[in-house]
């Protein structure tokens, strides 16, 4: 590893004592001349285009960089005119975002070049034209997943051009697929209401209708729904409150019953003191010889009870 380093620390000097001493070279009347921009590539996916370019290096300074297009109407019918790109003048980046500019499916011609103070480097213009049908379509993102017993989808959002061709299955042999066009990304979308027990999978492309190009479906994914079952202890706390409630309710009706009835018609209750016990018939006033005798009788103590029997 030291030799390794030793040898990279030897090579990048090298690489700096050959650019110093290739400065003079570079002198137009005492004017050095800038270097123009080298390495021009475009980068596209998912209709997103960026160029880019190796940066021009001048140690302690700052270069910055001015990109143009040229579309094929601009090439043919209007003097070879180039248009400055809305977002590349004088940029310290060393890569452009041409999606804004790049607007049709025809051939786009780029240039660059350098800027540092008042030089201005030549302009290095890509090898080939660009044409965005060229973009590379990736599957979209998405995430599945269920709402109660709806499948739900939410999709990449990858912007206005793009639709998605979503199509989705019961997770069983011979079952066929179900197609639904989603318009726009970044949305939950409900695609079914599934059965309890089955599983439903789902995969999906990007579509791009301006330039006619699909890509490929994404990775299935699949989802389940379990069948609603009743905990049992849920279930026992229902039949017990059934219980509850099949022997609470009618003691409350009867009790309630009750309570009205001795509120709205009581029943008087006599004192024992009054309740008439014998009958009637013995109430008969006794006679007045009746009377006498039972007012001349006493009570004989037991010593006179024994004298009188004897």
């Amino acid at each position: 590893q030291t030799f390794t380093r030793i040898l990279k620390e030897i090579w990048t000097s090298l690489i700096m004592w050959f650019f110093y001493a290739l400065i003079p070279c570079l002198l137009r009347d005492g004017v050095a001349i800038l270097p123009a921009p080298q390495n021009l590539s475009v980068h596209s996916t998912n209709m997103k285009h960026f160029l880019m370019w190796s940066p021009v290096i001048v140690p302690g300074e700052t270069v910055y960089y001015s990109v143009e297009y040229q579309g094929e109407y601009e090439r043919l019918y209007l003097s070879d005119v180039w248009i400055p790109s809305s977002w590349c003048s004088l940029t310290e980046k060393t890569e452009c975002d041409l999606t804004e500019d790049i607007t049709a499916t025809v051939p786009y011609s780029l240039h660059v070049r350098a800027t540092l103070g008042s030089q201005t480097s030549a302009w290095s213009t890509l090898t080939h034209p660009f044409n965005r049908n060229s973009t590379i379509l990736t599957p979209p993102w998405m995430d599945v997943t269920k709402d109660g017993f709806h499948l739900v989808i939410e999709l990449e959002d990858l912007g206005p051009q793009f639709e998605f061709l979503v199509a989705y299955w019961r997770r069983e042999s011979a079952t066929k697929e179900h197609i639904k066009m989603v318009r726009s990304g970044g949305i939950p979308v409900h695609l079914v209401t599934m059965e309890p027990g089955a599983a439903y999978c789902v995969k999906a492309q990007a579509v791009v209708k301006a330039i006619g190009r699909h890509s490929a479906f994404s990775q299935a994914e699949c989802i389940e729904v379990q069948e609603e079952a009743l905990p049992l202890a849920l279930a026992l706390f229902a039949f017990v409150g059934f219980m509850l409630n099949l022997v609470a309710v009618p003691i409350s009706i009867w009790k309630m019953g009750q309570l009205l009835r001795y509120s709205c018609c009581p029943v008087v209750v006599l004192p024992n003191t009054l309740k008439i016990t014998s009958s009637p018939q013995k109430l008969i006033s006794c006679r007045k010889e009746e009377v006498d005798a039972c007012a001349m009788t006493t009570v004989l103590s037991s010593e006179e009870l024994f004298r009188t029997w004897i």
